[in-house]
C-alpha cells in the first residue's frame, strides 16, 4: 500500500471511441467535460503496483479505483453519522475498520445519493468460534440499545441469522434460511415470538441466531442537525474470527472484497490489511458477478433502471468497459436524477415517523417540504404537478404518526409517481448501443446459465 494522494496519469490520446460517446452523450442532452472525461478514463486506465492507496489529507483509504469517484467534501457529516452507526469493543477484542459504500463512496459523481451506506470490517479475537459469535451477538446488541433513539437518530431494525424451520411472524410467513429481522425490543428480550406453521407458539433466541450469523446488518434513520435532512442510514458488517494461531475465518463463510469502499480512519490500515489479504484472488471476478446478479434483478423482477444503472457503473469500471462507465457516471449529476433521492427519501419519511419514533415530526416536515421544491426545481408541467401533490399527501398521512393500509397506500402512491426517475435511466442508457446491448443480454439471461 502507497502512502500517498490519489493521483492521476497522463491523459490518453484523443482517439475516436472516447469522441464518439461524448458526443453520443451530447445528443442525449447529457454534457460529457472531454478533458475531465479523458483525464478520469487515464486514471482507471493506469497501472499500479497497489490497489489500496491512502489520502494523506482527508485521512482516508480505498482501493484506487474507488477513491476516484470519493470527495472529503461531506466527510464530517459521515463521520459523525459513522460514530451512530460503528459496533465497537473492548481493546484486544475487537478491531474495527468503517467505510462508506453506495453512493455515499462515490461524493464525487453522484450529486443526490440516496442512503448513508456503510460498511464494516469487524475483526473478533476469541478462543473458539462460537465464542467470537457471541461476543459480536452482544457487541450489536449494545450498539442497538444504546442509540435505540436520540434527538439525531432512530434505530430501525437488525438483521441478523436466518430462520431455522418455516414459520409465521406477525402474521406473514417466514421461510427456513430466510434473513431474521429483530426489533430493538427483540434485541433487547433476545428473543423474538413466531408460531410454527401449525400455528404453535414458539421463539427465536437472538445468540441462537448469531451462531450461524449470515447477512449482518443494523439500520437507523438519522438527522443531520446543520442541514436538517434526514438520511437512512445502514452498517453492513462483514464479522471474522481472528483465532489465537492467527487465523482469520468470516462468520458468514465468506470475506467480502474490497472494491467499492472508502474507509474512514487511516488509523484502521493495519487491521483492513490483515483482514483484507485473507480475500480470496477470484474477489474481483466473485464482485461483478454479483454486480451482475442484482443488474439483472433491476432489470427484470424488480424493474429498476436507477438502480441497475448504479450498479452498471461498478461492473462497467472493473470490468474494462470503461467508455461505458465514463458515460452512466455523468448520468448521475443529471438534474432528473434528483428524484432517486427523492425515491428514496419516502421511505426515509415512513420510518422516521412510525409510532415511538424521536425524530422530531418538524424535520420530517421540513424534509417533506424540502422534496416537494426539489421536484419543483428539476421538473415542469403535469409530471410536476402531479409529484408533489403526492408529496404533499404523504406529508399530511405522516404527521398522524399512525401505521396502517392507509399510510402504506399513500408511500407506495407517491414512489410511484417519483418513479419516473425509471424512465430517465431507460431512456439514456438504452440510447448507447453498447450499453442497451448488456441491458438485452441480461435480460435475457437466467441465473446459472
Amino acid at each position: 500500500m502507497t502512502d500517498t494522494d490519489v493521483t492521476t496519469a497522463e491523459n490518453p490520446s484523443n482517439d475516436e471511441d472516447v469522441l464518439r460517446i461524448i458526443e453520443s452523450a451530447r445528443r442525449l442532452g447529457i454534457e460529457m467535460d472531454e478533458a475531465d472525461t479523458l483525464q478520469w478514463l487515464a486514471a482507471l486506465s493506469a497501472q499500479s503496483d497497489d490497489d489500496v492507496v491512502v489520502d494523506a489529507d482527508s485521512g482516508t483509504f480505498g482501493h484506487r479505483i474507488s477513491m476516484l469517484d470519493f470527495t472529503p467534501r461531506d466527510l464530517e457529516r459521515f463521520r459523525r453519522i459513522g460514530r451512530i452507526v460503528e459496533v465497537t469493543g473492548p481493546e484486544g477484542v475487537a478491531e474495527s475498520a468503517l467505510a462508506l459504500s453506495g453512493s455515499a463512496a462515490q461524493s464525487k459523481i453522484q450529486s443526490f445519493p440516496g442512503d448513508c451506506d456503510y460498511f464494516q470490517r469487524l475483526n473478533i479475537r476469541a478462543g473458539t468460534r462460537e465464542a467470537a459469535c457471541r461476543i459480536m451477538a452482544e457487541l450489536m446488541r449494545e450498539k442497538v440499545l444504546a442509540t435505540r433513539r436520540g434527538d439525531t437518530y432512530q434505530f430501525i431494525e437488525a438483521k441478523l441469522g436466518s430462520y431455522p424451520v418455516d414459520c409465521v411472524r406477525g402474521g406473514e410467513p417466514k421461510r427456513k434460511g430466510t434473513p431474521i429481522a429483530w426489533s430493538a425490543a427483540e434485541i433487547e428480550a433476545g428473543e423474538q415470538a413466531v408460531e410454527t406453521v401449525d400455528g404453535r407458539p414458539a421463539v427465536v433466541r437472538w445468540d441462537d441466531a448469531a451462531l450461524e450469523p449470515g447477512w449482518t446488518k443494523l439500520d437507523w434513520v438519522v438527522v443531520d442537525p446543520e442541514r436538517g435532512q434526514l438520511s437512512n442510514a445502514s452498517n453492513m458488517m462483514d464479522v471474522t474470527w481472528e483465532a489465537p494461531d492467527g487465523t482469520i475465518v468470516p462468520l458468514d463463510g465468506y470475506l467480502d472484497a474490497y472494491f467499492q469502499e472508502v474507509y474512514l480512519d487511516a488509523d484502521a490500515v493495519p487491521t483492513f490489511s490483515k483482514v483484507a489479504k485473507h480475500v480470496t484472488p477470484d474477489a474481483l471476478d466473485d464482485y461483478v458477478e454479483q454486480l451482475e446478479h442484482e443488474v439483472r434483478k433491476y432489470l427484470t423482477k424488480q424493474l429498476n433502471y436507477g438502480k441497475a444503472a448504479k450498479r452498471m457503473y461498478n461492473v462497467f469500471r472493473l470490468s474494462g468497459r470503461h467508455l461505458d462507465a465514463a458515460f452512466v457516471r455523468e448520468l448521475f449529476d443529471e438534474p432528473t436524477t434528483i428524484l432517486y433521492q427523492v425515491w428514496s427519501l419516502i421511505v426515509t419519511l415512513d420510518n422516521a415517523t412510525q409510532p415511538g419514533s424521536s425524530i422530531p415530526i418538524s424535520t420530517v416536515q421540513q424534509q417533506a417540504d424540502e422534496l416537494a421544491l426539489q421536484v419543483v426545481q428539476a421538473l415542469e408541467g403535469v409530471e410536476e404537478t402531479e409529484i408533489v401533490r403526492a408529496l404533499m399527501q404523504l406529508r399530511r398521512v405522516l404527521e398522524s404518526q399512525e401505521s396502517g393500509a392507509d399510510r402504506t397506500a399513500e408511500v407506495e402512491a407517491a414512489r410511484t409517481r417519483v418513479n419516473l426517475v425509471n424512465t430517465f435511466f431507460r431512456d439514456k442508457l438504452t440510447a448507447v448501443p453498447s450499453i442497451n446491448e448488456y441491458i438485452l443480454r441480461m435480460q435475457e439471461e437466467t441465473p446459472g446459465h
